[in-house]
C-alpha cells in the first residue's frame, strides 16, 4: 500500500464511517474498482483498518467531548444527584446497546471473515443496506424520543440492529439510525446515540487489532503510515459528523432516502462493473 493509497482510504473511512452507507464495504469495493492492487487478505490490512476506525473514534470522541465528560462526571458523582442519575443512566442505556455487538461479533467474526475480501459480495449488501434504510424510512414509529429518554429495551433493540454492520456493506450507522427510527427516536437523536454506541465498539477493535501492528515485525513499516492515515480519518470524521448532525435535525421526515438511493445505485453498478471486469 503506497502513501496515496493510505491516504484515499482514510478519507473514505472518515466519511463513511459516520454516513450511513458503509465503510466497511466501502474499503473492499472502491479500491477493486479503481484497481489500486491492493491485498485486502493480508495480514496488515485489517489492522490498518482498524487504526482508522480508531481515528474516527477520536474524531466523534473530539465532538461529542461534552457529553462523554458529563458522564464521567455523573458516573463519578461529581455533578448534581438528578444530573448524575440521568447520566449514569445513559452510561447504561450505551453499555447495553453495545454489548450485542461484542458478543455477536464474536460468533460471527471467523464464519463472515472471508467475506470481508469480496467486492462483489460487498455490492450486493450495499444494495441491501439501501433497503434497510428505506425500510427504516417507511416503518418509523410517529412518536418521538430523545437519546436522554431511551428505555434499556429500546437501547438493546438498537444494539442488535447495529450487529448487520458485521456484514460488509451494510452501515452501521445506518442500522443503528433505523433501529432508533423504529423505537420512535428522530434522525438527529437516533444518529447521535448511533455515534455515541459507536466509540467504545470501535476502540474495543483497535485494542483487539493495533497490537498487531506493533508486534508483527512484517507490519513495522506500516505502522507509521497508518498512524498518519488514522490522523486524516479522524479530522474527516469531525467535519462529518458535525455535518450530519446538523442535516439530520433540517430533514428529519425523509433524512436516510438520499443515502438509500446512493448504495443501490453504487453498489448495483459497482457489481456490474466488477462481474464485467471493467
Amino acid at each position: 500500500m503506497n502513501f496515496l493509497h493510505a491516504i484515499l482510504f482514510a478519507v473514505l473511512q472518515g466519511a463513511s464511517e459516520l454516513f450511513p452507507v458503509s465503510s466497511l464495504g466501502h474499503a473492499v469495493v472502491v479500491p477493486a474498482l479503481l484497481h489500486w492492487g491492493v491485498d485486502q487478505a493480508s495480514i496488515g490490512f485489517l489492522p490498518f483498518l482498524v487504526m482508522l476506525h480508531l481515528g474516527t473514534a477520536i474524531g466523534m470522541l473530539i465532538y461529542f467531548h461534552r457529553d462523554w465528560l458529563a458522564m464521567l462526571r455523573g458516573v463519578l458523582g461529581a455533578g448534581y444527584q438528578s444530573e448524575n442519575s440521568a447520566e449514569r443512566q445513559m452510561v447504561l442505556r450505551l453499555i447495553i446497546a453495545t454489548l450485542p455487538a461484542v458478543i455477536v461479533g464474536e460468533i460471527v467474526k471467523k464464519p463472515v471473515a472471508h467475506l470481508f475480501a469480496s467486492p462483489l459480495i460487498a455490492c450486493v449488501f450495499l444494495v441491501a443496506n439501501a433497503g434497510l434504510l428505506l425500510l427504516g424510512e417507511r416503518l418509523r414509529r410517529q412518536t418521538v424520543k430523545r437519546s436522554t429518554t431511551l428505555t434499556n429495551l429500546d437501547a438493546l433493540i438498537i444494539g442488535l440492529f447495529q450487529c448487520l454492520a458485521f456484514l460488509p456493506g451494510i452501515s452501521r450507522s445506518g442500522a443503528a439510525i433505523v433501529g432508533g427510527l423504529r423505537r420512535g427516536v428522530a434522525h438527529e437523536e437516533a444518529a447521535k446515540f448511533s455515534f455515541l454506541m459507536g466509540t467504545p465498539v470501535i476502540f474495543a477493535a483497535a485494542v483487539i487489532e493495533i497490537p498487531k501492528l506493533l508486534h508483527a515485525h512484517e507490519l513495522h513499516a506500516l505502522f507509521g503510515l497508518s498512524l498518519l492515515a488514522a490522523l486524516v480519518a479522524g479530522v474527516v470524521a469531525f467535519a462529518s459528523t458535525a455535518f450530519l448532525m446538523r442535516y439530520f435535525r433540517d430533514h428529519d421526515s425523509w433524512a436516510l432516502k438520499p443515502f438509500a438511493w446512493y448504495c443501490a445505485i453504487f453498489g448495483a453498478g459497482s457489481f456490474v462493473l466488477l462481474l464485467l471486469g471493467l
